[in-house]
């Protein structure tokens, strides 16, 4: 499912014009992205987690050359699927 999908997924759903639902969406995602620059966490009870995670500096290796390149650290997104949304998958 892409973007287009899950906003006439939403519309559908919620029962409101695909334009609110886009507002809707494009409002949850701007929150956020703005919870996690901060470096707060996100819970969603039920559905799950956003939070910002370090991954410290390391080595790696081209794969095309074998030459060692240094990979700088950098913050990542995780997301942990709640309860409830890991039951109804399975």
């Amino acid at each position: 499912m892409n973007k287009a999908e899950l906003i006439d997924s939403i519309s559908e759903g919620a029962g409101i014009t695909k334009a609110d639902a886009k507002k809707a969406l494009d409002a949850f995602i701007d929150t956020t992205t703005k919870t996690l620059k901060k470096g707060d966490r996100l819970s969603l009870v039920g559905f799950g987690s956003f939070s910002i995670s370090e991954r410290s500096a390391r080595t790696g290796r081209n794969p095309q050359t074998g030459k060692e390149i240094q990979i700088p650290a950098k913050n990542v997104v995780k997301f942990k699927a709640g309860a409830e949304l890991a039951d109804s998958v399975n």
